[in-house]
Formats: structure tokens, C-alpha cells, sequence
């Protein structure tokens, strides 16, 4: 896919390049982005490096990862967003999972919820997603009151789920409609009883 560039009210969601990478850098060095994603540990400026010129761009253009670098109207690196896990993008599943970061020093702004809302609509409008997952690590507060903010509907706690730092955890995971924004779907959907 051609990665688009994403705009909201106060951000600009762009696929991430060569030169982001020591913000990057920087960001991934948080305890929290360390501690509640699986990003590598101690993750340095070579990772950084990876992620920005081989593993987002790849992924782009083997439709496995769309990510986004967000920055702010002045050019200011707020976070990283995008669909992970595409290999359900197709019908009749129309189904990817969101994920997301961002820079300590941009936290409690709204921005995260902000270009959230903006990725939703796109993978909705553009993709035909018709269900986007949420997950976290049980305990990640802080991503779960994004979720949440976006309209993220809390569905349960799904048992080791994920491996991260070599051992197995409990996820919580939660999903967007599109009917939960105010698009239609192609896919009829009857809730059940």
C-alpha cells in the first residue's frame, strides 16, 4: 500500500523516515514503553534505526504494518500508531488490531486518543476494516483509557496471549465497530442476545 499522510486538528500522522529515528530513540528509552510493549530491551539507536528505515517501511509495502509516526502541527514527535497484525484484513474477517506509544514528554495531551480516532476512521473508510482490535497487557492502564476514549468496547481477558520478555502474559482486549463512529459496513451485524 502507499502510505498515507493522516491530519487531524492539531497532528499529522505520517509514515516514519530515516530522520525520526534518534526521537524514536529517545521516546523508547520510557520504562513504560519498555515495560508494557515489546519493544526490544535496551533498545538503541540501531533499533530505532531498524524500526524507521527497514521494519515500517516493509511493512507498508508488504501490507503487514501500517504504522505512523505522529507528530504534532509543528513537527513535534508525539508517538508511534498503527494496524498491526493485517493477516485478517481480508474479507470476510475484515479485522486488524491497533496499537500504539507515545513519547513520555507528549503524554496527557490527548494526542495518543487524537490520531487513535484518525487511524479508526481511515482502517474504516479506506481499508474496509469492519472490526478493530485492541490489546494490552493486563495492568496497562494507560493504554486502556485510550481505548477506551476511542470508543473501544472492553470485551475480557484473554490467558497468555502474549509472550513478551520471554514469558507469557494475560492480554485485555477490546474492539471499535465501525457503527461505534458512525460508518456503515458492508457485513450486516447482528449482536447477540
Amino acid at each position: 500500500m502507499q502510505p498515507p499522510t493522516l491530519t487531524t486538528e492539531r497532528l499529522v500522522l505520517r509514515p516514519l523516515e530515516p530522520g525520526d529515528a534518534e526521537a524514536v530513540h529517545r521516546a523508547c528509552q520510557d520504562a513504560d514503553i519498555l515495560r508494557w510493549t515489546t519493544v526490544p530491551n535496551p533498545y538503541r539507536l540501531k533499533h530505532a534505526e531498524e524500526f524507521v528505515g527497514v521494519i515500517s517501511p516493509a511493512g507498508w509495502s508488504g501490507d503487514t504494518l501500517y504504522n505512523f509516526g505522529v507528530f504534532t502541527a509543528d513537527g513535534t514527535f508525539v508517538g508511534s500508531m498503527g494496524l498491526v497484525d493485517l493477516t485478517r484484513l481480508a474479507a470476510p474477517e475484515r479485522r486488524a488490531e491497533l496499537g500504539f506509544w507515545t513519547d513520555p514528554r507528549q503524554r496527557g495531551h490527548g494526542y495518543t486518543t487524537e490520531a487513535a480516532r484518525a487511524v479508526a476512521r481511515w482502517s474504516f473508510r479506506e481499508l474496509g476494516v469492519e472490526r478493530l482490535e485492541w490489546l494490552a497487557e493486563v495492568g496497562n492502564e494507560a493504554s486502556r483509557a485510550v481505548a477506551r476514549s476511542v470508543g473501544f468496547v472492553m470485551e475480557g481477558t484473554q490467558r497468555a496471549r502474549m509472550v513478551n520478555a520471554g514469558v507469557r502474559r494475560d492480554v485485555w482486549v477490546a474492539a471499535l465497530l465501525p457503527q461505534d463512529l458512525g460508518i456503515p459496513t458492508r457485513t450486516p451485524y447482528r449482536p447477540g442476545d
